[in-house]
C-alpha cells in the first residue's frame, strides 16, 4: 500500500461516523475557554467529508449516475439512502449516518464514493487491475441487476474508466503517441475522439462520449510511473464529474428546443396584437383580454423552465471548472476535450441560454404593450369621463334655468293666492272708503307680486352656496 495511502478501515469508520481521517482531534470541548458554535466542527469537517480516491496503476473505475423526477427528488431523498444501504447490505459494509449526503468505504474487492446532489445520485467504484477485455461491460455486474432494477430514479449516465501505466515517459514523443493512438484507434470512434494531455503532461485521458451497446460511456486514463496514486484519483474524480454535469446540464436542451417552438408562436401572437394595437382595429378591452392571457402563459412557462434553466448555467459552468483544473494540453493529432465541449457541448448551452433570454424578452414586451393598451383605455376612459361631466355641466345649466323660470312662475302663482287672501280680508274694509272690488284688485295685485318676488328671490339666495 503507497504511502499515501489511507487505511481503508480507517476511512470507512469515518465516514460512517460522520467525520474524515484527521479531524477527530476537534471533537472534545474547545481549550481557549471560549463556547464553539454548535455548527463549527461540522462545518470545518464538510470540507474534508468528500475525499478524492486513491488509485494505483492499473486500476479501473466504475460510474452510475441515478436522477429521481425533480418534484420526488425534492420532497424525500431517503429513497436513495435507502438503495445505498441495501447495496452496502449485499457486501455486509456499514452503513453511513442518518442523514448523509456522503459516503466513503470498502465494498468487497472495491472501494465506494457515494455522492447524494440536490438533484442526482451518484455511485463510483474503484477497483485494482484491469479487465483482459478493454471495457468488459461484465465489470459492471458488481452492481446487482435487481438492485439496479429497484433503484428510486432513473440512469442518467454510466460510465466505464480505465487506468494503465503510460508507454513512455513523454506523451508527446512519437513512439508513445502512436502506442497510445494505436489503443485509442480500436477502443474509440475516431471522428469524436477527444484526447488530452493533463496535469503537466503526467497523464494522457481520452474518451468519445459516445454510449456502447452495453449503455455506457468509457475513458482511458494513461499515467506516467511515477504519478501519485492521489492524482490519478482526482483525475478519475473529475472525469466523472464532467460526465455527470455535462449530462445533466444538457438535459434542459429538448426542453429548449420544445419551448423555442411555443415562443415563435407566442412572438407571432404578440405582432398581431401590435398591429391591432397601432391601427385601432380591435376595441382595446378585447385585445387586452387576450394580452393578459399570453402573459399568464408566458409566466407559467417561466415558472416551469426557470429553475431546468438555472441549474443548467450553474453545471455547465462545473463542467468549465473541471476542464480547467485538468490543465489541459494537446495531445498530437487529436482535439482536446474543451475543443470537444466547444463544438459539440457549448452550442447545446447558447441554445439554452438563447430560449431564456427569448423568454424573458418576452415577458418584458407583453409587459410593456399591456402597459401602453392599458394607458390608451385609461386615456379613452378619461375622455369619456370628461365628456361626461361636460354633458352633466349642461344639464346641470338647464335645470338652473327651468328653475329659475319655475320660480317666476311660482312668483305669479303665490302672488294669485295672496292677492285673492289680501282682497278677501280688506273688503268689509273697502266699502268704508268707497272702494269697489275691482279696484281694490287692482290696488293690491302690483304690491303682492312684488312683494312675493322678492321673498323667492331671497329664500334662493339663502340656500345658494
Amino acid at each position: 500500500m503507497s504511502a499515501e495511502e489511507p487505511d481503508t478501515a480507517e476511512t470507512a469508520a469515518a465516514t460512517a461516523a460522520g467525520t474524515s481521517p484527521g479531524s477527530r482531534q476537534g471533537s472534545g470541548p474547545a481549550r481557549t475557554g471560549t463556547e464553539d458554535h454548535p455548527l463549527r466542527y461540522l462545518l470545518a469537517n464538510e470540507l474534508h467529508a468528500r475525499p478524492f480516491p486513491v488509485l494505483a496503476v492499473p486500476s479501473h473505475a466504475l460510474h452510475l449516475a441515478l436522477k429521481q423526477p425533480r418534484d420526488a427528488a425534492n420532497r424525500d431523498r431517503e429513497a436513495d439512502r435507502a438503495h445505498l444501504i441495501a447495496l452496502l447490505d449485499r457486501y455486509g459494509a456499514p452503513h453511513p449516518p442518518p442523514g448523509a449526503t456522503h459516503y466513503f468505504g470498502a465494498l468487497g474487492r472495491y472501494r465506494l464514493k457515494w455522492e447524494l446532489h440536490t438533484e442526482f445520485v451518484t455511485y463510483t467504484l474503484f477497483g485494482a487491475g484491469v479487465a483482459g477485455k478493454p471495457f468488459d461491460p461484465a465489470m459492471f455486474d458488481v452492481f446487482p441487476a435487481d438492485w439496479l432494477a429497484a433503484a428510486p430514479g432513473k440512469r442518467l449516465t454510466s460510465a466505464l474508466i480505465r487506468v494503465e501505466e503510460m508507454p513512455g515517459e513523454d506523451p508527446c514523443d512519437r513512439a508513445v503517441t502512436a502506442a497510445i493512438d494505436g489503443r485509442l484507434g480500436e477502443w474509440f470512434v475516431p471522428e469524436s475522439l477527444a484526447v488530452s494531455c493533463i496535469a503537466d503532461r503526467m497523464a494522457v485521458v481520452a474518451g468519445d462520449f459516445r454510449i456502447d451497446p452495453a449503455g455506457h460511456l468509457r475513458f482511458a486514463v494513461f499515467v506516467r510511473p511515477d504519478t501519485s496514486p492521489r492524482r490519478i484519483g482526482r483525475i478519475v474524480q473529475r472525469l466523472c464529474e464532467v460526465e455527470t454535469y455535462k449530462t445533466m446540464a444538457l438535459l434542459a436542451l429538448p426542453r429548449a428546443r420544445a419551448l423555442a417552438r411555443r415562443l415563435a408562436d407566442l412572438d407571432e401572437k404578440m405582432q398581431r396584437l401590435m398591429a391591432h394595437i397601432r391601427g385601432h382595429e380591435r376595441p382595446e378591452e378585447e385585445v387586452l383580454d387576450e394580452l393578459l392571457a399570453i402573459s399568464v402563459e408566458i409566466e407559467n412557462l417561466i415558472a416551469q423552465s426557470s429553475f431546468r434553466f438555472s441549474a443548467t448555467e450553474a453545471y455547465r459552468a462545473i463542467v468549465s471548472e473541471r476542464l480547467a483544473a485538468m490543465q489541459e494540453e494537446r495531445f498530437p493529432g487529436r482535439q482536446t476535450f474543451g475543443q470537444f465541449m466547444l463544438r459539440r457541448f457549448e452550442p447545446a448551452m447558447r441554445t439554452v441560454r438563447s430560449v431564456a433570454r427569448q423568454l424573458a424578452a418576452l415577458a418584458e414586451r407583453a409587459k410593456r404593450a399591456g402597459d401602453l393598451l392599458r394607458t390608451r383605455v385609461e386615456v379613452k376612459r378619461s375622455a369619456q369621463s370628461q365628456q361626461l361631466l361636460a354633458r352633466m355641466d349642461r344639464r346641470a345649466d338647464l335645470q338652473l334655468r327651468l328653475q329659475k323660470t319655475v320660480e317666476g312662475l311660482s312668483a305669479v302663482a303665490i302672488s294669485y293666492y295672496a292677492i285673492n287672501l289680501v282682497v278677501y280680508a280688506l273688503t268689509p274694509l273697502a266699502k268704508g272708503w268707497g272702494l269697489d272690488k275691482p279696484l281694490l284688485y287692482a290696488l293690491t295685485t302690483p304690491l303682492v307680486l312684488v312683494l312675493a318676488w322678492w321673498m323667492v328671490r331671497r329664500i334662493r339666495k339663502m340656500h345658494e352656496p
